[in-house]
């Protein structure tokens, strides 16, 4: 996948918060058209939702057919409102929101000692069983490569070492991450 551009990392982040706006204060799903040519191409992406620095809700595809522009408004829609770890958010908390976007490239089989902790996401499969963690994950915990091995194979409800069975999959994954924040910051 290619780098997103300043301008279209900009548009994903006002879609995605239009979106949430339109769902919580005109209980309106819409999916909002872009006319940008970069954001009509597929590609997988996970909205996270933080309300004064916490978790309200993380939802994404690892693959989509879909523009790059409406995979990120409805899982924007879904992350503020069908995360089962979370209530849904309310039209009080839009103020504190904060939007991170995390553009996927496409998963790829890795050997368990190729993982960068900071570069790669990981997918573990067994079976019907399957586990994801972003990047940023690992390093917002200061884990090492086999404890985020270890983490991603119980996300997907499997035990902490079932990463190394044989009939376990692991796939890894980069991500263009960045949020309203971090673009404000850079100017």
């Amino acid at each position: 996948m290619s780098e997103l551009a300043k301008q279209e990392k900009i548009e994903l982040l006002r879609l995605a918060r239009r979106s949430i706006e339109l769902l919580l204060r005109e209980r309106r799903a819409d999916v909002l058209v872009s006319e940008t040519l970069g954001l009509a191409r597929p590609g997988g992406v996970f909205v996270s939702l933080h309300c004064q620095g916490h978790l309200r809700g993380c939802i994404g595809r690892i693959r989509s057919p879909d523009p790059l522009f409406r995979t990120v408004q409805e899982m924007a829609i879904a992350a503020a409102s069908q995360d089962f770890r979370f209530y849904p958010l309310h039209p009080d908390e839009l103020p504190e929101l904060e939007i991170e976007i995390s553009a996927l490239s496409v998963p790829e089989p890795i050997r368990p000692e190729a993982v960068v902790v900071g570069k790669h996401g990981l997918i573990v499969t067994q079976g019907c069983s399957s586990g994801l963690l972003l990047p940023q994950v690992a390093t917002q915990y200061g884990w090492d490569a086999e404890t985020f091995l270890s983490h991603t194979a119980e996300k997907a409800g499997l035990g902490p070492r079932d990463w190394k069975s044989p009939k376990s999959r692991i796939e890894a994954f980069t991500a263009e991450v960045f949020s309203e924040k971090s673009l404000m910051e850079l100017g």
